[in-house]
């Protein structure tokens, strides 16, 4: 494969802008993806294939959905951000129930 006819490994797809509550908008390299933000953990008594399938097992929507992200870069505050998974359009962010106790001390 000749260098003209190589794919470019240049990324033209823009940065996600994550409007935080605290700090305004600011880019996606602040944050870190946390995960799905509508899975509940299942009971202690649940047994081995409820943890297993909470932690593996996976759904890929092509939609809207509820994630966590947590502003390392900034404000160290978790956030629930509702975002289309295949446009990236936000159209919510909003703290985390009980994001006081769930941010780290500085």
């Amino acid at each position: 494969m000749s260098a003209a006819s190589a794919p470019s490994l240049t990324c033209t797809e823009p940065m996600l802008r994550i409007p935080c509550p605290w700090c305004g908008v600011r880019d996606e390299s602040e944050f870190r993806y946390r995960g799905d933000a509508t899975r509940s953990r299942p009971d202690a008594d649940a047994g081995l294939d409820a943890f297993n399938a909470y932690v593996y097992e996976r759904v890929n929507p092509r939609d809207w959905h509820t994630e966590w992200w947590l502003h390392v870069a900034g404000c160290r505050r978790l956030l629930k951000v509702v975002r289309h998974t295949h446009t990236h359009e936000i159209r919510s962010v909003e703290a985390a129930a009980g994001a006081a106790g769930a941010e780290r001390s500085r």
